[in-house]
Parts: C-alpha cells; sequence; structure tokens
C-alpha cells in the first residue's frame, strides 16, 4: 500500500543555517495557528537551555497539512557533537530537506548529514536559504552543492535534486534564484511531487522501529518511531526484540496511542504503515528496539551510530564545599542518571570509573558532555568533572588517535596568528583560498590538540573568525604536546576573599573570584601567564597598627573578575585539576588540595 496522504521529511543542516525558523514559517503557512494568534521565534527549541544558546539539540518531531495531505517534520540539531540524533531519525523518514546558508555555502556538519541521508538512498530536495542576506552568493552555492554530492558519490538520481531558493524568516520560496517568493507553497509542492509516499503492508504483522525515546511523569517511557508494517491499536499485545538480540522477547501492552498534529500530540485510534507514532506502556523500550506482532517477532535493522570520541571522567564531589548546594550528591544518584541518559542518548557511553564513586562518560564533543553536565545541575546534581581526553584505538597494531577536519574562515589580516597557533598544535594545512577579504583555510588536527584552542581563537581573530570542526577518522599519534601554557593561582588557605588578598594576588594573572567569595585551600581563583602554578593568599586581611585602621590607606582599585562558563572551565581545567559542579556554582580546583602534598607530588612526577 503506498500513503498518497502522508509524506514524511526530515530537515539537516549546519548549525545556525535556519532549520528551526523555516520550520516556524511551515508551521504558520501550514494552518496549525489560528489566524491572527500569537507566536513565539523558534517554537521547537522548547528546552531552556536550546532557548539560551539558540542552538537545537534534540531532534523533535511536528506536523503541518497541505491539500489534504499530512507532512511529517522532523527538526535536527546541526551541531557535530549532537549527530548522533541525526542519525538515528533518519530511519524515520522517505527524505530529507537540505537546508544550506546562501552566503556560507556547504560547511562540515552539512558534508557529514547529507552523507548519512545519501547512504540510506533518501530523495534529497536542496534548500538554498537566507536569499535575502546582504553577501548571499546563490550561483557559487549552487555550484558547491553539486560539488558536494559528487564528492560523496551520489546517484544520478540524487545529482539531479531539486532546489528551492528561500527565506526562512520571511516565510518565502521560489524555484529559481531569479524570481520573488510570496509564499512557501513552491517548498511544499515539490515535497509533495519529490519525496516518495511511505509504503508498507497493513494486513502483515506489526513492525514498529523504535527511532526516539520520550518520557512522561504520569504515563513514563514514550516510544516514537515509523510503522513499517501492520496495524497498532490502543491496547494491543505487542512483543518486543532487538535487531542484535533476537533471541530475547518481551510482551508488554500499547496503553496509549498518539500521533502528532502541529505542536499537539493526538489520541489515535489506529495507525497504519507509514505513520509516526507515540506510544505508553512498554517500560523498557529503548532506541533500536523494534514493536512486533506477538505471533511473528521479526526486529528490523537499526542505523549503525558513530562512535564516541572524547572521554571524561564524572565523580562524587569531595570538596570541602560538598553537599551545601546539590540535591543529589551520592555516587548511586549520580549512577542511576547517567545509566538513565543512555536510553535516550544513543551517542553517549557510560562506564563504571577506577573507584566505586567514578564513571567514565563518552561523548561526541566537549559540548555534548557539557550539555549533559549542564542539565544535571539544573536538576539539582553536585559533582566534580575531570579534564576530557580522548579515546584512542589500536588500529592493525599502530596505536591511532581521532583527527578532526577544521574549516576556518577569517579576516586576511589575522590569518598570520591563527596560522602559527595552529601549527604549534601539529596541525596540518590542506587547502587555503582568499575569497575576498576573508580567507577560508582547512586543517587537518588531533582532536585533543584543539582542547582551548576556540577561545584562543575569538581572541586572536577578535571575535570576526568563524571555526568549525567534524570528525575525520583515526591516524597514528601524532605525539605529545603541551596542551596549556599557562599556569593557575591556586589558594593556599580557607576563608573569604577579601579586596585586600585580591588586590595584592592580581598583579599575578587573571582572577576569576571577585571580593567576599568563599574559597578553600587548593581551590584555583585565578590564572597566571606562566606555566606553573602559584599558591596565592586571597583571604590575607589589612592588619591594624597603632597609627593607622585597617581602611586608612587608598581606595584598592579591583580588577574586574573573569568569571569562567561550563564550556570554558571544560577547556581550561589541567590533567592534575577538576571542575566542581554545583547547581549554583562551578568551581576550579585542584586534585589534591593540601598545598604541601601536592608540591610532593609535583616534584615526584618530575623525578
Amino acid at each position: 500500500m503506498v500513503r498518497e496522504d502522508l509524506r514524511n521529511v526530515a530537515i539537516i543542516a549546519h548549525v545556525d543555517h535556519g532549520k528551526t525558523t523555516l520550520v516556524d514559517e511551515m508551521l504558520k503557512q501550514g494552518g496549525v495557528y489560528r489566524e491572527n494568534q500569537e507566536t513565539e521565534d523558534r517554537v521547537m527549541d522548547s528546552n531552556a537551555i536550546e532557548r539560551e544558546r539558540g542552538i537545537t539539540i534534540l531532534a523533535k518531531n511536528t506536523a503541518v497539512h497541505y491539500e489534504g495531505v499530512k507532512i511529517n517534520i522532523i527538526d535536527t540539531p546541526g551541531h557535530a557533537d549532537f549527530s548522533g540524533e541525526v542519525e538515528r531519525i533518519l530511519k524515520m523518514v522517505n527524505g530529507v530537506l537540505l537546508l544550506v546558508d546562501a552566503a556560507e555555502g556547504p560547511m562540515p556538519q552539512t558534508r557529514f548529514v547529507l552523507q548519512k541521508a545519501l547512504e540510506l538512498n533518501h530523495k534529497v530536495i536542496v534548500v538554498i536559504n537566507k536569499i535575502d542576506k546582504p553577501d548571499a552568493r546563490l550561483e557559487e552555492v549552487e555550484e558547491e552543492v553539486l560539488e558536494l554530492l559528487l564528492e560523496l558519490d551520489a546517484t544520478d538520481e540524487q545529482l539531479d535534486s531539486p532546489m528551492i531558493f528561500c527565506s526562512g524568516r520571511a516565510g518565502t520560496a521560489a524555484l529559481s534564484p531569479f524570481e520573488q517568493g510570496v509564499d512557501l507553497k513552491p517548498l511544499f509542492n515539490t515535497i509533495l511531487e519529490y519525496i516518495p509516499a511511505p509504503e508498507g503492508e497493513p494486513e502483515e504483522p506489526l513492525q514498529l522501529l523504535v527511532s526516539s525515546i520520550d518520557y512522561n511523569d504520569y504515563v513514563g517511557r514514550i516510544g516514537i518511531g515509523r510503522i513499517e508494517n501492520g496495524r497498532i491499536r490502543p491496547g494491543q499485545e505487542v512483543a518486543v526484540t532487538n535487531y542484535h538480540n533476537p533471541g530475547v522477547v518481551k510482551r508488554t501492552k500499547v496503553v496509549s496511542l498518539y500521533q502528532f498534529d502541529g505542536l499537539r500530540r493526538t489520541n489515535c485510534e489506529e495507525a497504519i504503515p507509514g505513520d509516526i507514532v507515540c506510544f505508553s506502556g512498554a517500560e523498557d523500550i529503548t532506541i533500536g528496539d523494534t514493536l512486533c506482532a506477538v505471533d511473528a517477532p521479526n526486529p528490523l535493522p537499526f542505523v549503525k551510530i558513530s562512535e564516541p570520541t572524547l572521554e571524561m571522567t564524572f565523580s562524587v564531589n569531595d570538596s570541602p564545599f560538598a553537599g551545601k548546594e546539590g540535591k543529589f550528591v551520592t555516587s548511586r544518584q549520580i549512577r542511576a542518571r547517567l545509566y538513565n541518559e543512555l536510553l535516550k542518548d544513543v551517542s553517549l557511553r557510560v562506564s563504571d570509573g577506577e573507584t566505586t564513586d567514578s564513571f567514565k562518560v563518552a561523548g561526541r564533543g566537549e559540548m555534548h558532555l557539557s550539555i549533559l553536565i549542564e542539565n544535571m545541575r539544573r536538576e539539582g546534581y553536585e559533582l566534580a568533572v575531570s579534564t576530557p581526553h580522548v579515546i584512542m584505538k589500536e588500529i592493525d597494531g599502530v596505536l591511532c588517535e581521532p583527527i578532526e577536519r577544521v574549516f576556518i574562515d577569517v579576516s586576511e589580516e589575522y590569518t598570520g596568528a591563527v596560522m602559527e597557533k595552529l601549527g604549534a598544535r601539529k596541525a596540518e594545512l590542506v587547502t587555503m583560498e582568499l575569497k575576498g577579504s576573508r580567507m577560508k583555510i582547512i586543517y587537518l588536527i588531533p582532536s585533543r590538540c584543539l582542547f582551548g584552542y576556540r577561545s584562543q581563537f575569538l581572541t586572536d581573530t577578535r571575535g570576526e573568525g568563524i571555526i568549525n570542526s567534524t570528525f575525520e577518522g583515526y591516524e597514528p599519534y601524532k605525539g605529545d604536546i603541551t596542551a596549556r601554557w599557562t599556569g593557575s593561582l591556586v589558594a593556599s588557605e580557607d576563608g573569604e576573599s577579601t579586596s585586600y588578598g585580591l588586590f595584592n594576588t592580581q598583579e599575578r594573572g587573571i582572577m576569576f573570584i571577585g571580593p567576599a567569595t568563599p574559597v578553600y585551600e587548593g581551590m584555583i581563583v585565578g590564572e597566571s601567564p606562566k606555566v606553573g602554578d602559584i599558591a596565592v593568599n586571597v583571604c590575607k586581611q589589612k592588619h591594624l597598627t597603632a597609627i593607622r585602621s585597617s581602611g586608612a590607606d587608598e581606595a584598592l582599585r579591583l580588577v574586574t573578575p573573569k568569571i569562567m562558563g561550563l564550556e570554558e572551565a571544560i577547556e581550561f581545567i589541567a590533567p592534575d585539576e577538576l571542575m566542581e559542579v554545583t547547581p549554583k556554582s562551578i568551581r576550579l580546583r585542584k586534585k589534591i588540595l593540601d598545598t604541601a602534598n601536592r608540591l610532593k607530588a609535583q616534584a615526584k612526577l618530575k623525578k
């Protein structure tokens, strides 16, 4: 059976190319809102962190109706660290809208997500977005997209993919760069004509592949997936099995069944092949499982998710301030939270650490893990986090490390500073091209050598540079590198920081704290410009004398401290340091807090 009344499509693109904004306009013109209804921008970015950062982190489903056809739309993340979200949802759709910025052209993540779509033989509609930008270069970007399709060995049919010229913010689309768009009808019409209608056999035994997981306090775990064959109804008894473990079959009952309609989930009495549905009732359901008929458990294969490349150690917070701000502080609570995250994040790996109160957490990149840490602290968790390190592999007896392909777009005047810094970090220049006054540079660099570089890059380019990276593969280990050329200013005693103590310390480097901040021995209070740590006393008081009071001298002028964000703190910490994360604070500290013991340990290492 071919479902001509249905289309399933995903929107894929590089970060900031306008996917979520385009979905907003598709919802408005697809009749989801009432006339004159007040709407908010980027409505699909429903998560608080997504709205704060202006990025999409989780793939989300919605649906619009156009000319009697229901179009299921999946909005996906554009950041490389969340590409696992894109990989898993591609099994739910029959085609993709590939969004490309009219000024930036195809970027690293564009290549990655397009490659995954082509591997699954999906139909592709190329949407060149933001055509109303002053620096739009439509013809060049059109050629760049065709070159990318050729590089990725697209079939002749995929090379003939239709191109739509669109302004997501204005809600207009046209079939030619020379036409003035009025609305999104050309885009909707192209979806109906070019994206294949889903097929399946409604009279065959049930097969529903779970591609996403949601959670609700009232009904528990909710599975989301597309029906390949058969029918499903509320109250139906089903079997749950997995392609990689077909011998294990569990029986369960579908309690409730929903379909997506606009921004809501509507109750559904029956769903047939092609429908994307949500269901509750299966308590242990996980991504990659298949819901089958009880008498014919025949699981479907799930897409292979790329392996993580970065690992950090999460452990119980054992600082002097432990337990003062967090609600969940024990190893049992942290362990349960991390293993629970595995059920909905397919690109994350968690294993028990070397001690009973530590856990190894592996992900796609620093942002992937920092979002997990941010979510945990907002939920009331308190923990200590180590510096990240890459996951090495032994290939044919040779130790290999992950390599990133780095794309840099920078003003010509800053090129020298960028090349000098990357050269010191074992980066290999691939190509270099001058376009107008901007230099486009591509490097291959070990993933570990990028730690801490992004903030340095923004400083070197006065905030004008653009840097993006994507995982390239594994290559033989490139040798040791000095990761950090600065040291730490470490508090030498417990107490509260004073203006007098900070005034005498700020000449030593950049301060991270202001006055009246509680500190403990071993806590990092600033950055030293030289390699090596310096013990400082920021709690120092000015003593009274017989002829002057403690405030008799001139007013002390303190430099504004540098407040570290989560990503900056992860980039900053050295191997012998930890980041203490609580719902209210982010503190940096040494692993060995006692100054004398720490100096002894450092002396042993030097020997």
